[in-house]
């Protein structure tokens, strides 16, 4: 075998085909294009258009939605991690880190960090730091005496899932505490207030005069009573 007798086997590549060479190659002329028209001109890209209708694409109905916020975790059984550290690509009595596992060439990139699946059978004692891991493999470590640690890629250790939800829930509450009446309810409150304010404004001089009322009745039942107006009698 030498140098220049290396090349890709039959079929792998094929001749790129010249086009407009005479009508005896087969693709002279028109070079396969037929004859005149849209798709015969340089720089067409149809790609689903319908001529002005509404075209397939937009016919049928649209479902799902791209999530903006979705992790991308490299998956990662225990089986291989055992097999890494048979090879003496991992340190057991070292954390297990994403450098760790990329310096091993168990992960490609970090992405957004490492999940654990359980996969595998795991007999070393490891301290692993990753950003997930099943219940499975959580069991599966444990059970062969190491420690999962879930933390995120900066380090920062991940919070419980239900600890989320909770601290969710308290600022939902809080805001809700927080949140002020709604116009016309605190328009009403204002005027009970308003209304409060007067008609204790208004007992006040009430009761003075109250306090005052009978000093007059006693002078007027020391005065005389008048005589009643004798009535006119009924004409039959």
């Amino acid at each position: 075998m030498r140098l220049n007798e290396v090349r890709d086997r039959p079929g792998a590549t094929r001749d790129k085909k010249r086009l407009g060479r005479g009508i005896g190659s087969g693709k002279g002329k028109t070079s396969g294009r037929g004859v005149k028209g849209q798709k015969a001109r340089s720089g067409v890209a149809i790609k689903g258009f319908e001529g002005g209708q509404m075209p397939l694409h937009r016919r049928l109905p649209k479902r799902g939605f791209n999530n903006i916020f979705a992790k991308k975790y490299n998956e990662l059984n225990l089986g291989r991690i055992q097999a890494a550290i048979d090879a003496g690509l991992l340190d057991a009595k070292k954390p297990i880190t994403v450098v760790a596992l990329k310096d091993a060439g168990l992960v490609r990139r970090p992405k957004d960090g490492v999940r654990l699946l359980g996969h595998g059978e795991l007999k070393a004692k490891v301290t692993l730091e990753v950003a997930g891991a099943s219940a499975s493999a959580i069991k599966a470590v444990e059970a062969a005496g190491g420690t999962v640690t879930v933390k995120s890629i900066t380090g920062r250790e991940a919070p419980p899932a239900d600890a989320i939800k909770s601290k969710r829930r308290a600022e939902k509450r809080a805001a809700a505490a927080v949140k002020p009446r709604s116009k016309g309810k605190g328009k009403a409150a204002e005027g009970e207030s308003e209304a409060g304010e007067t008609e204790e404004a208004k007992s006040e001089p009430a009761a003075e005069a109250g306090a005052a009322k009978p000093a007059k009745k006693a002078k007027a039942d020391e005065a005389e009573p008048k005589q009643a107006k004798p009535k006119p009698a009924k004409k039959d």
